[in-house]
């Protein structure tokens, strides 16, 4: 991975990408339905990705009514390898192509996009101001910056709540989205210079899942997938005990032992200017 990537984030999502991609959630479809209204560039539209993971925000874009006929390339872009492994053999799409790249270098030309999208990733971005000119590059007059995060909602389940304090302790100071720190781009000059105010949505989206996928889900976590195996160990022994207790649970089918994973997908919207 380039230098310029986290260094939690080179090794945490380095290997045993498998895991992250089969138990992160996807993504609301309202969400998306939501970013399509706003992209006002006549289509068929050109859309790049940046951070792109093993593809889960890709894969839900590429599927979505309201964009499948609508596009005309879509260029990934993943520092991982490893992720970009996954990525490959999870999605085909004559539309698409995947290449290592970064949120201040992606290689594509001036104005070429119509819609530039970060899902899950610009938390990890180390130059807000880089970032922004990069951004503002490659965009289209009028097109769309969308960075797009689902998190767990604390606030909905004492059980999520434990379930969050449980691993934030293993964060190592890792810009986390929660914190925040990456609303600090909206006061660069090279954000100001060349897009209007960011919009805020926020939907809220709860999963169905399992004590296996809550567990499971939180290991693969770029702070927690680095842990020692025995560290690991006693990590999902507490959180297994956390589930099981479940503190305000909702179940879907307790026979089962499926229940409602409370989450929020939070969408910021940046237009470049005309």
């Amino acid at each position: 991975m380039s230098p310029s990537v986290h260094s939690i984030a080179q090794s945490g999502f380095g290997v045993g990408n498998e895991l992250y991609d089969r138990v992160r959630p996807s993504y609301e479809p309202s969400a998306l339905s939501y970013i399509r209204k706003a992209v006002i560039t006549p289509s068929p539209l050109n859309v790049v990705e940046i951070g792109s993971g093993t593809g889960i925000f890709t894969r839900a874009f590429l599927a979505h009514p309201d964009w499948a006929a609508d596009i005309k390339q879509l260029k990934a872009f993943e520092p991982s390898e490893g992720m970009r492994e996954v990525f490959s053999k999870t999605i085909s799409d004559d539309r698409l192509t995947i290449g290592d790249g970064t949120f201040q270098q992606t290689g594509i030309e001036d104005r070429w996009a119509d819609l530039v999208v970060v899902a899950q990733a610009f938390h990890w971005c180390p130059d807000f101001s880089s970032a922004s000119a990069e951004f503002g590059r490659i965009l289209k007059p009028g097109g769309v910056l969308a960075m797009i995060w689902n998190l767990e909602d604390r606030q909905a389940a004492g059980w999520v709540a434990q379930v969050r304090d449980r691993i934030e302790v293993y964060e190592q100071g890792s810009p986390q989205y929660r914190l925040g720190r990456w609303r600090a781009t909206f006061e660069t000059a090279s954000y100001r210079e060349v897009f209007e105010s960011p919009e805020e949505q926020t939907w809220s989206a709860p999963r169905p899942a399992t004590l296996d996928v809550v567990v499971d889900r939180a290991c693969s976590k770029s702070y927690m997938a680095i842990l020692s195996a025995e560290e690991k160990a006693k990590v999902r022994r507490d959180l297994a005990a956390i589930v099981e207790k479940g503190d305000d649970k909702v179940w879907i089918n307790e026979r089962e032992g499926s229940f409602e994973y409370p989450y929020n997908t939070d969408l910021v919207l940046c237009r470049r200017k005309i």
